[in-house]
């Protein structure tokens, strides 16, 4: 690979799967990519959905961190509008005072939700209107100085947690570029303005205290197995998990009726989120991941292993190490 790659884990809990479960596969792949050469693994904020097990999200981190030693972890995103930044200050201050030089802090403004849930979390409607100062809050309280007088975090004050912008859309590329910050486009289920937002962002971006030049994560999904045949069933399998998901409402679908609904226009919206995926054996992973860079114009690769099964996300992970000759440690 001529970029690094890092793995967004979505902490997926598969059919008869429990949550517990799910945290040991996730520790089980941190290790992994610690151990052959990732650059990172982050985990997102999602809320109600009984097939991700993220939504604590600096709890999960922690976690794994105690169970690894060098790799970086962070999130992929925290959903800042569902919090105070005071909040989220002192819980990434904390993380990085236990991990020093491990923890990432990506943000996001989507509501990681439905409306309901919104109203659960207490969330105001129109609380991503503020985005943009929410995150120089966060900041000031992270780097200094705070930007709410005789307010500041502890732990928090002074960590430096690095910052990321999250988004699918030119609205987070333009403030990525604005802040000087790193920007992450979610085109492994978002990725229609791909190479637009890209564009955008590297025109614009002006060089902060944390970044000197613009840094671009893509998101992709990969399906890397022994055989052709096992990564597409396996590719699947995860579409026919995401039709339950998105189109379920708390019921599972069977394989037949999943497929047919795959099938029909409604399906086709499932398709089109994974349209960036790369699957089949390592060197057609390889191949097509390679070509994604250059398409993105990214600078770094962070790639969602997209199995219903822990061994087989576990096994991708090896095999695209492997074939992208990173350095195990």
């Amino acid at each position: 690979m001529t970029v690094p790659l890092s793995i967004l884990d979505l902490a997926t809990i598969g059919k008869g799967q429990t949550a517990a479960e799910s945290f040991a596969g996730s520790v089980a792949m941190a290790q992994q990519a610690e151990k052959l050469g990732y650059r990172r693994v982050w985990y997102a904020e999602h809320h109600n959905m009984s097939s991700i097990a993220s939504s604590a999200t600096s709890v999960l981190i922690a976690h794994v961190a105690a169970h690894t030693e060098s790799i970086r972890l962070g999130a992929g995103g925290v959903m800042l509008p569902n919090h105070s930044p005071l909040t989220i200050a002192e819980q990434f201050g904390t993380l990085e005072t236990l991990h020093p030089g491990r923890i990432d802090l990506g943000l996001g403004r989507a509501p990681g939700s439905d409306q309901n849930t919104m109203r659960a979390l207490r969330r105001d409607p129109h609380s991503a209107d503020t985005f943009p100062q929410d995150v120089l809050e966060l900041q000031g309280y992270l780097t200094g100085p705070t930007r709410v007088q005789g307010v500041e975090a502890t732990p928090g004050r002074g960590t430096n947690v690095p910052l990321y912008i999250l988004g699918s859309s030119l609205f987070g590329a333009r403030l990525a570029a604005q802040l000087g910050l790193p920007y992450a486009f979610a085109s492994h289920f978002a990725p229609n303005a791909l190479q637009e937002a890209v564009a955008v962002y590297r025109r614009e971006f002006k060089p902060s205290g944390q970044l000197s030049a613009p840094h671009v994560i893509a998101g992709v999904n990969v399906v890397a197995a022994d055989a052709a045949s096992d990564a597409q069933e396996m590719l699947r399998a995860t579409m026919r998990a995401r039709v339950s998901l998105f189109f379920g409402g708390g019921r599972q679908f069977t394989d037949d009726e999943a497929d047919m609904i795959l099938d029909s226009p409604q399906g086709q919206h499932v398709s089109q989120m994974m349209k960036y995926s790369a699957v089949g054996t390592p060197d057609v992973v390889l191949d097509y991941l390679d070509g994604f860079a250059r398409h993105a114009d990214a600078d770094e690769l962070i790639v969602a292993h997209q199995s219903t099964g822990t061994a087989e996300r576990l096994r991708s992970v090896e095999l695209l190490a492997e074939v992208a000759g990173l350095v195990s440690v």
